[in-house]
């Protein structure tokens, strides 16, 4: 048994213990990586091994004095490659970043380096977040490391293979409409979104700000509440950052739901839902409610809304977002150009690739004028309404538990050929994001051609230990 094999707690305790070095760590990873990655393609930048090696170094050093204190020292992590890390390429897997150093470090990623963590490179995804499947990355897709003929998820794909294959301790991810969760359900590993406004998003370069947050990929719930601790802070820098009383996601790691309510929408078991997904699903309720929770359907109003509000809302940030990248500043600029406007464009059409080009022009025509007013702002009155609903929800339950996705992986290249199909495969992620609210993704089986099936866990906002406490408890239920 490897290093990777351990969960990033369990390895954190072992470098505390002084049973294994922090050099050791991430020598083992780096190993990893270098057998798997031409596999499966997780990374788009590799960290050098000088500057790993020097790293972990000052590291040892620091938990050796007794500086550092927090159970992820010296664990090494990859990071999704739309947070900025100074120094080191973060391209968000278009060309239009190909050449894109920051000069400063996300504030998330700031975070886990307090802690002391090793960053090992930056993970694949899809072009600045835009997709479910790792696919429209230009440095080609990331495969799922069950099986490679199949997608990993998407758009946090990368990091979720990335600890699916043992290429890393634990990962981040950035989640838009469920872009934690439902990789994490694809390449069967734990992922949590947080609630908006938890993590701050300083760094995180943008796609739908409104809907955007950082949070953890990792082997179980144990790592994801340890991870969301460090992560998590209040920040001026982002506007969006919210000052929570607590910041202690662990204590909620007791394996004890007896009484706790779980509601199971009926909206989310009708049709378009895999029999196999829905099966294991309704096992995973069956084993909390055998374990003393109450558990009951319910009408989820508004469910067949998410969708459409989802993608207007999402397309009309992007719009705005992606206007910055125009050779100007920095990143790629066409070579041949005739003034300044065929420069923006120029540049534009050859750096972005096919799915942003296309909630670009979606995002420009819903706020164009004539059509704001159709499209946007009834967008936006729907999303109330849907927050609305969950208030609803919540005043009756403390989880709602349904699935993280429709289907188990589909194959490469199925998604792509039909955009209508993957945006629908959305189904059950979105809503939570136009919410606001946390949710979690835990394995819970696999299907009949062995690939992993995950059961989503949404809370109220704010609400994340309830939903790291049933998470936990069921962990507990499959050994």
């Amino acid at each position: 048994m490897g290093l990777m094999d351990l969960t990033a707690a369990e390895l954190g305790r072992k470098i505390k213990a002084k049973e294994v070095s922090v050099c050791e760590a991430a020598m083992d990873a780096l190993g990893e990586i270098r057998q798997k990655e031409e596999l499966y393609n997780a990374y788009v930048t590799i960290v050098e091994e000088e500057a790993i090696r020097k790293r972990a170094e000052e590291v040892q050093k620091q938990i050796d004095a007794g500086e550092l204190l927090s159970p992820l020292a010296g664990v090494p992590v990859a990071i999704k490659d739309n947070m900025c890390t100074k120094g080191l390429l973060t391209t968000c897997s278009s060309k239009i970043l190909s050449n894109f150093k920051p000069t400063y470090t996300a504030e998330a990623v700031r975070n886990l380096e307090k802690a002391g963590a090793v960053i090992l490179g930056k993970t694949n995804m899809d072009e600045f977040a835009m997709g479910s499947t790792t696919e429209t990355s230009y440095y080609g897709p990331t495969k799922n490391p069950w099986n490679t003929a199949h997608v990993p998820g998407g758009s946090s794909g990368g990091s979720c293979a990335a600890v699916a294959a043992k290429e890393c301790s634990y990962a981040l991810g950035s989640d838009t409409g469920g872009s934690i969760r439902q990789p994490s359900s694809f390449c069967g590993v734990t992922g949590l979104k947080p609630t908006y406004g938890t993590v701050s998003r300083y760094g995180l370069i943008a796609y739908g700000s409104s809907l955007d947050q950082i949070g953890p990929v990792a082997k179980d719930v144990t790592d994801c509440a340890v991870i969301l601790e460090a992560i998590a802070s209040y920040d001026r820098k982002d506007s969006t950052s919210v000052k929570r009383e607590c910041y202690d996601f662990t204590s909620a790691l007791v394996d004890d739901v007896k009484g706790m309510k779980i509601g199971i929408p009926r909206d989310y078991l009708g049709e378009g839902l895999d029999e196999e997904v829905k099966n294991a699903v309704l096992s995973a309720a069956k084993a909390l409610e055998e374990k003393g929770a109450v558990v009951e359907e319910f009408d989820l109003s508004l469910v067949e809304y998410a969708i459409p509000a989802y993608y207007v809302i999402a397309s009309a940030e992007a719009s705005s977002n992606l206007a910055r990248f125009d050779g100007v500043k920095y990143g790629y600029r066409t070579e041949e150009y005739e003034g300044l406007h065929n420069m923006y464009k120029k540049t534009r059409s050859e750096g972005f690739g096919a799915e942003v080009k296309r909630r670009i022009m979606l995002g420009s025509f819903v706020l164009s004028s004539g059509y704001y007013d159709a499209y946007y702002l009834k967008a936006l009155r729907t999303k109330a309404l849907i927050k609305q609903a969950f208030d609803k929800a919540f005043a009756s339950y403390d989880v709602i538990l349904g699935p993280a996705a429709p289907t188990t992986a589909p194959k490469l290249g199925e998604s792509l050929s039909d955009p209508i199909k993957m945006y629908l495969g959305d189904i059950y992620t979105i809503s939570v994001n136009l919410a606001g609210l946390p949710g979690m993704t835990v394995p819970c089986g696999t299907d009949s051609k062995g690939l992993p099936i995950g059961v989503q866990l949404i809370g109220d906002c704010f609400q994340e230990n309830k939903i790291i406490r049933a998470g936990y408890a069921f962990e507990k239920t499959r050994g």
